[in-house]
């Protein structure tokens, strides 16, 4: 499977097109103006302790409370709680954890009341972003990730991702670790750790002690509900979690994020550096690489299929709803199973497609094509579930129901991508209405008059809609004719298909289009 990153840098933001075979498969916006992105980290102060919901609402500078809940708190949060107070009052030197005794893990089952009091100031990270009418979510149990390992701190245990399965590599990965990490911080080795060397994985441990540094500096002086922390830029991070050798071309729109990339590129994976091109073409980048047009495609309440199905996405507050319908495509009674499950396999892999591209969270329930032999839904289950192991996100998917549904719940971090596929009416403005008929020709003559009378052009052409241009120019006595009597010169009239009903324009002699 071919690879490619397409970047594009705007005013606005940054918009990362994912491209897997040619054909997008996750579309990522970072606005310029996001102050809360999942990994940042805030000073933020507990606002009001919620003990039916075992939860605190947090000031984090946002419009509305943030939302913590016990179990985000992490056990080690009087640790936490204990090292902020000691910061704050400036009674210790040190950035790192060797010298402060560890609190003991809170309760599983306690309350929120016994660890976090109104007004108190708790450093707090962004699990998921503002999403709808909601707040962010937030998590005490803080953890800053690198390329290849993940920083946990209040912590000595060194956890190894279940994907290596190898026991050999993974006593090896943890043996290196051990060797190098400082008391007090654990650490998780991520999947893509798996055959590298004691330089790569020391040199990502040391940069994240050195953010923690820099995070535990600012922590006395950063004023409460203040960001303390950031995370890496969208297209950083992305290319830190997802950049494999599978990657041929890594393409950026501008010379200054072209710069900071390869520099990032460089730094994590030097041997990959050359992968990353910046984009020269007059085109803009998105058009050249066929992106603007499957994003058209792709987005919106109707999605069609190249075989004929087609699926229906509608979206509530509370799930996601998909529907597949076959569509124009037809099979013989006979062959009604086998035509269904054809189908449904073909929905299948566009709707794991759509899920990433959009980035639907929450619940989402697939309503396919009802298919009577069991052996047929198992297939079908076990074809999505293989599709969707492509997907980062966290993700369970139910075997069919006795109504044919399938239930997925997807992780939700983030608001969902929405891109607007329909465009205005150009001839209504939105409105559903349009002007008058029998007032288009008047229009047409006081501005033709304007241009003759009072402009003094010459030899000019009206452009308009075929069935105008019929109106005016057929018939004995026509209105073009009359024109010529009563302004002493020739006006062409020029047919438009492209044109809607009411729309004309006046061209000059020179091919310009007269402003009016």
């Amino acid at each position: 499977m071919v690879k490619e990153l397409i970047i594009n840098s705007t005013p606005a933001g940054v918009t990362i097109a994912l491209i897997e075979d040619k054909q997008l498969v996750e579309l990522h916006k970072e606005q310029i103006n996001n102050n809360y992105a999942v990994g940042d980290i805030y000073l933020g102060r507990i606002k009001k302790i919620m003990p039916g919901l075992n939860a605190a609402f947090v000031d984090v500078g946002y419009e509305k409370d943030a939302f913590l809940h016990y179990f985000d708190l992490g056990p080690q949060v009087q640790s936490l709680i204990k090292l902020t107070k000691i910061k704050r009052n400036g009674s210790v030197t040190g950035t790192l954890l060797d010298n402060l005794k560890l609190e003991a893990d809170i309760n599983k089952a306690g309350k929120i009341s016994d660890v976090l009091a109104k007004n108190m100031l708790l450093p707090v990270q962004i699990a998921k972003e503002p999403i709808s009418t909601k707040g962010p979510r937030l998590s005490s149990d803080i953890s800053i990730a690198g390329r290849y390992v993940v920083l946990v701190p209040f912590s000595n245990t060194i956890s190894v991702s279940k994907k290596i399965k190898s026991n050999t590599e993974r006593n090896r990965l943890k043996k290196i670790i051990e060797s190098i990490k400082p008391q007090n911080f654990g650490v998780i080795i991520r999947t893509v750790s798996e055959g590298r060397g004691v330089a790569e994985m020391q040199k990502d441990l040391l940069d994240l002690i050195a953010k923690w540094e820099n995070f535990i500096k600012k922590v006395p002086s950063t004023e409460p509900s203040k960001r303390v922390w950031g995370e890496m830029d969208r297209s950083s991070t992305l290319i830190r979690d997802i950049l494999n050798p599978d990657f041929t071309n890594v393409y950026v729109s501008t010379p200054e994020l072209f710069d900071d990339i390869r520099s990032y590129v460089h730094d994590i994976s030097p041997e990959m550096e050359k992968i990353v091109k910046l984009y020269k073409q007059k085109e803009p980048i998105f058009d050249h690489f066929g992106i603007e047009k499957q994003i058209k495609n792709a987005f919106g309440k109707t999605v069609n299929l190249p075989g004929g199905a087609y699926l229906v996405v509608e979206h509530t507050e509370a799930l996601h709803v998909i529907d597949v319908n076959s569509g124009n495509r037809t099979a013989s009674k006979e062959n009604q199973e086998e035509n269904a499950l054809q189908v449904n396999k073909e929905a299948a892999k566009e709707i794991a497609r759509q899920l990433r591209l959009r980035d639907m969270g929450g619940i989402v329930v697939i309503d396919f094509i009802d298919m009577h032999k069991p052996t047929n839904r198992k297939m079908l289950f076990d074809y999505l579930r293989e599709l969707m192991l492509l997907d980062r996100a966290k993700h369970t998917i139910l075997p069919p129901s006795k109504f044919g549904l399938v239930q997925i719940t997807r992780q939700r971090v983030r608001p969902e991508m929405n891109i607007v596929t329909v465009e205005k009416c150009p001839a209504c403005g939105g409105t559903g209405e349009i002007k008058a008929s029998i007032v288009l020709m008047d229009d047409i003559e006081n501005n033709l008059n304007y241009i003759l009378r009072e402009q003094n052009e010459k030899g000019i052409t009206l452009s308009v809609h075929p069935y105008i241009e019929a109106f005016i120019t057929k018939g004995i006595f026509n209105l073009q004719r009359r024109w010529f009597f009563k302004y002493g010169q020739w006006i062409k009239v020029k047919a438009q298909s492209s044109y809607y009903l009411n729309e004309f324009h006046f061209i000059s002699s020179k091919d310009e289009e007269i402003k009016l």
